[in-house]
């Protein structure tokens, strides 16, 4: 399956106007932002997991990072609430699940196939004091790709001008991007080139961005 696999453009994806697609495991649905090849797959999808319900143990071949958007993520490593920022690297292994139920911004197959650097954080611990009424944290950040997490007033502007393509997804509130107003759930991904700039609405904003890694395109090895 290819979705939104043409790089080279802008794409935006509406999630909380996308209908929830069953998985191969009973109680855990998607909706798939991009995606390249089928149940291995380069991918960015948003997952719900209905309580109780939780995947086989698998490894994660090529990588796995995600959000816990809204409920408490459980795996192997322990319980992760709303606002937690998970990186699982190649040939980590786990048993996901959700015994209240849970919904995760997830990641696939889109590490650096050497990195082998495991941790979790909580979002709003890392902000540092609002500049221009922006308050960012420092997720993660290597040769590849920088990650961060933004807290943004009511009207306050965030710029981004690192190389290697963007991508933002809207945690809460709404921005206004290109004359499009992305309100919570929006998926964004700009090419390589093109800068992100938004403004926050009268409600602000809550933002994960990631920027540099969409030089390192490559589908799954399966």
């Amino acid at each position: 399956m290819d979705l939104n696999a043409d790089f080279s453009v802008r794409a935006v994806v509406h999630s909380e106007a996308v209908e929830w697609q069953a998985s191969p495991m009973a109680g855990v649905d998607r909706r798939m932002l991009d995606r390249i090849g089928g149940e291995v797959a380069r991918a960015t999808t948003i997952v719900r997991y209905a309580p109780g319900s939780r995947f086989s143990e698998h490894i994660h071949t090529g990588g796995e990072e995600f959000i816990v958007l809204d409920g408490v993520f459980q795996d192997d490593y322990g319980d992760f609430p709303a606002g937690t920022y998970v990186r699982n690297p190649p040939t980590t292994a786990h048993t996901p699940g959700s015994e209240p139920g849970c919904t995760i911004f997830v990641k696939l197959w889109q590490f650096n196939p050497d990195d082998r650097n495991q941790f979790r954080k909580a979002m709003d611990d890392e902000l540092g004091a609002p500049v221009d009424g922006v308050a960012t944290a420092a997720l993660h950040r290597d040769e590849r790709e920088i990650v961060t997490y933004s807290q943004l007033d009511p009207g306050a502007i965030l710029n981004k001008t690192d190389p290697g393509g963007t991508e933002m997804l809207v945690i809460d509130g709404a921005v206004t991007e290109q004359g499009e107003r992305l309100a919570k759930g929006a998926w964004l991904r700009l090419p390589v080139g093109v800068p992100l700039s938004v403004v926050a609405g009268e409600e602000g904003a809550k933002l994960w961005v990631k920027t540099g890694h969409l030089r390192y395109v490559t589908p799954p090895a399966v």
